[in-house]
């Protein structure tokens, strides 16, 4: 069993209280520290990167997170370093925040790493921040997770200023101002009335006007330090009049009105959903698009016993006990049976322009050997299933044009076939060519979310295409 410290973070939150009650209950933690109206964020983060844990893992709470299952079980299997959680933001559907479950040596290596100086990034996001400054030493990659984790719920609407303020500092990138754009199209209409919508809208406007692009990361953190104080001005000038104090018969009273909303985190009758496209077909858009409507998926695993159990005919895997599906290649030899071994099961193929496709499998496979000399046990099983699976799936070890043509036309009229009398529980989406949810949250029975598709490196690829296609016309 794991040895588990918490750090709640608060600053006066109005579900704060019922918050830590709820860690306590369901993340049952050894030791409990709190870090409590710490401001700004990166003098926070500063005090809580010296605390002397002495554990397997911290788990860091934000007070406006409200845990709603049992986390214990899962952190005492847990061997990732850095675990990331989707939870249900009230502004912006199903996002990854509020906690974070953090292997001791990141923890120590985070405190080691020193503050960039002048860095808007650490000035917006200095927990983030140092976490990746810290995870590239160490070779170290994030996992998510879902979680039925209520996150920005029932908040004073004070702090609802502050956040959506700091959110609209945030969002001032070409990706996350769509990002906040599309969650803010789903928001209520005004209605005249103060209500936690009307609150953020009138802090991104707030921010845009007295701390507008351009500004300098010393103006910046200047602006968010005294966030508290101009959100005070701004209720007061308004008008506005603050919340009365949380609950735990309010939060029962939402649980039981919003039931349908939840079941994102461990639900046994979730169907496990297996991407069976082929490598750079947009394997990892979908599983981060999955994660979002609440599949748990494993994106080609390379652990030992995944290898030995595929290698040796063996089905039901032991990865299905802490994920609810499986994508990339991984899947393709085996999709028939995996769908008998997992009744019910949802399969998604995604598919790409071949010749476009072609072009990125040059690219991927180049410098990315099937065969090389290692001492590091991990790299040798990393190694072992590549070899399996190109020879299972391509036939080859390395890119030859025409085999992997064939083989994607193959592949893309077997699973058709296969499917054919099945059209429920098969879909074909072209990520790359621009479809996403529209196609993928009715297929698996969710809404559409208020987030874009989250395109990934698929898309780059084609970017890269399309800017060597337009270079070329510009030579000729």
């Amino acid at each position: 069993m794991a040895k588990v410290d918490l750090v709640f973070r608060q600053v006066d939150e109005r579900t704060r209280d019922i918050a830590l009650e709820l860690a306590k209950k369901h993340i049952r933690p050894e030791n409990i520290f709190i870090m409590d109206d710490v401001r700004p964020f990166t003098e926070c983060v500063n005090q809580m990167l010296q605390i002397p844990h002495e554990c397997d893992y911290v788990v860091y709470l934000d007070a406006d997170c409200l845990i709603l299952e049992e986390m214990r079980e899962f952190i005492d299997q847990c061997d990732a370093a850095y675990v990331d959680a989707y939870v249900s933001d009230r502004f912006r559907g199903r996002i990854h925040c509020g906690l974070h479950i953090t292997r001791i040596d990141l923890v120590r290596q985070m405190a080691a790493t020193p503050v960039p100086q002048d860095d808007l990034k650490y000035v917006l996001r200095p927990e983030s921040r140092l976490r990746n400054l810290a995870m590239k030493p160490l070779r170290l990659s994030k996992q998510f997770r879902n979680f039925e984790i209520l996150h920005d719920h029932f908040q004073y609407y004070r702090h609802v200023f502050q956040k959506y303020a700091l959110r609209e500092l945030r969002s001032r990138t070409d990706e996350q101002y769509r990002r906040l754009s599309m969650a803010m199209k789903r928001w209520p209409a005004p209605n005249g009335e103060a209500d936690d919508y009307k609150i953020a809208r009138d802090a991104i406007e707030f921010a845009r006007k007295m701390c507008p692009h351009g500004s300098s990361s010393e103006e910046v953190h200047a602006f968010i330090k005294d966030l508290p104080k101009h959100a005070a001005a701004e209720m007061a000038r308004l008008g506005i009049a603050e919340k009365g104090e949380f609950t735990m018969a309010e939060l029962d009273t939402w649980i039981s009105r919003n039931e349908h909303r939840l079941g994102f985190g461990s639900d046994p009758d979730k169907p496990k959903v297996f991407g069976i496209g082929l490598s750079r077909t947009g394997t990892r858009s979908l599983t981060s698009a999955l994660q979002i409507l609440g599949w748990d998926c494993s994106h080609y695993p390379i652990d030992e016993d995944t290898y030995t159990e595929l290698s040796n005919g063996q089905y039901d895997l032991s990865l299905f006990k802490d994920y609810d599906g499986l994508t990339d290649i991984t899947t393709v030899p085996f999709y028939q049976q995996f769908d008998k071994q997992y009744p019910g099961s949802k399969f998604i193929l995604t598919v790409r322009d071949k010749d476009s496709w072609l072009r990125s499998c040059q690219n991927h496979w180049f410098n990315r050997p099937a065969f090389a000399p290692t001492d590091d046990p991990d790299e040798e099983t990393h190694l072992l299933m590549r070899q399996f699976l190109r020879s299972a799936v391509f036939g080859c070890y390395t890119f030859v044009p025409d085999r992997f043509s064939w083989v994607y036309d193959r592949h893309v009229a077997e699973v058709k076939e296969y499917f054919k009398d099945r059209p429920g529980d098969l879909l074909i989406i072209d990520v790359v060519g621009g479809e996403g949810f529209e196609k993928l949250a009715p297929f698996l029975n969710r809404p559409k979310p208020a987030q874009p598709f989250p395109h990934k490196g698929a898309v780059m690829s084609q970017k890269v295409d399309q800017a060597r296609a337009e270079a070329a016309v510009a030579v000729a």
